[in-house]
């Protein structure tokens, strides 16, 4: 009796289970609309909580189109729209709509035909009619239909976005995270959507971005401050004397040649993305790789210890070194905005910082205490000679390698 119950029980529980996630599958097929409109495909679009549903009607040749933004807020706008001509946002027929600060729905066409856009009002390529708007319960919803006569073709580059607004103006998007991800395609036929470019294509842009990440983080973030560490701190012993140097200049060389190859491929991608600006973050990186050349080639001239201008080679070798470090990880952190990867990478790399800061921290006190104790002991010394100098003639440990 009791193995009976169990079984039910577990009958019960596999049924519900398989349930719940038919209709979590179906979610958007599901969907009620409040005006009772009916459509025979759906797509759950990958970001920005967007959904598209739509029908087609091959003799017409017209697309009836709802395209929902859920989670949405009256600060802001939304857009949807097809590109006839390529992928991306340059040439993309939008549908705009927002609520105004009088609580009423804004909706229009915009054909967008540059990056530096404003969501004009304007004619599309193809008609539309039926166009409309409803906004309640943080869902916000554009019905339209499109004529499609124009040989748009079964299969339609689709763009969708959102932004704040302005008073009743909208202003630019995001240029990070999913408003740069929010592009694919869409088969009015088959009922399938897709990413932009195909999978492929998509996965060979997050790879070059994942690369570029990796690089420079591992470059201008960890070898950088380690060859800094290297340098600043080892020398003070004269048993590590010139190994460190030896180090320093490998860690500092390679971290270069591995964040100009990071640096290299950013570049890449911002030249195969026109409409996707990272201000802050390509302004920075250039800045490195110019003050890091300049430091690669101090190392070219560099002075003799003994040579009168050693000392100001010293300070502009010692200001480039620690602007760089500090360069290097706040663009760092400026890419974990705009890549948006997993919080465990951020916090991986904080914390490889972490270390890397504490350790200097003790090193900086230690050695300190090493050098204060050589003055002590060689003042001491001095006094012991009377003439300050100790039996030889020079002031002891002035052979060994100290602070710079």
């Amino acid at each position: 009796m009791g193995l009976d119950v169990k079984m039910v029980s577990v009958c019960c529980t596999m049924v519900l289970t398989t349930m719940f996630l038919s209709t979590y599958a179906q979610i958007c097929s599901n969907y009620a609309f409040a005006n009772n409109a009916v459509f025979s495909s759906c797509n759950d679009l990958p970001v920005l909580n967007s959904f598209l549903h739509y029908t087609y009607n091959p003799s017409s040749q017209t697309l009836a189109i709802a395209y929902r933004h859920t989670n949405f807020d009256s600060s802001k706008w939304v857009a949807w729209g097809i590109n006839p001509t390529s992928q991306g946002m340059a040439g993309t027929q939008a549908l705009v709509a927002f609520q105004q600060s009088d609580g009423s729905m804004k909706v229009y066409t915009s054909p967008i035909t540059g990056y530096a856009t404003q969501l004009a009002e304007g004619d599309l390529s193809f008609p539309v009619s039926d166009l409309s708007s409803t906004f309640s319960n943080n869902e916000i919803v554009i019905f339209a239909t499109l004529g499609l006569q124009n040989g748009t073709g079964a299969t339609m580059n689709q763009v969708w976005q959102e932004g704040q607004l302005s008073g009743n103006a909208p202003t630019a998007h995001a240029t990070s995270g999913d408003n740069i991800r929010s592009m694919g395609t869409v088969n009015v036929l088959s009922g399938q959507s897709g990413s932009a470019g195909g999978a492929s294509g998509t996965s060979s842009k997050t790879t070059k971005r994942n690369i570029h990440g990796v690089l420079n983080a591992i470059s201008w973030g960890i070898m950088m401050p380690l060859g800094a560490i290297i340098a600043r701190y080892l020398r003070v012993f004269p048993s590590a004397d010139p190994a460190w140097f030896y180090l320093h200049v490998t860690c500092q060389t390679s971290a270069y040649v591995i964040g100009v190859s990071g640096w290299a491929t950013g570049i890449r991608l911002g030249s195969q993305s026109p409409g996707i600006q990272f201000t802050a973050h390509r302004v920075i990186g250039i800045i490195l790789f110019c003050v890091a050349t300049l430091q690669v080639i101090a190392l070219l001239v560099r002075p003799k210890k003994e040579h009168k201008h050693r000392i100001f080679w010293n300070i502009y070798h010692h200001s480039l070194g620690y602007s760089i470090i500090i360069l290097g990880i706040i663009n760092i952190f400026k890419g974990f905005d705009i890549l948006n990867p997993e919080k465990k990478w951020e916090r991986a790399y904080t914390g490889i910082i972490i270390i890397l800061a504490i350790v200097a921290a003790i090193l900086e006190a230690y050695t300190w205490l090493v050098v204060l104790k050589r003055k002590k002991a060689a003042n001491a010394e001095k006094m012991t000679n009377g003439n300050g100098y100790a039996n030889n003639g020079h002031y002891p440990y002035s052979g060994m390698t100290g602070r710079v």
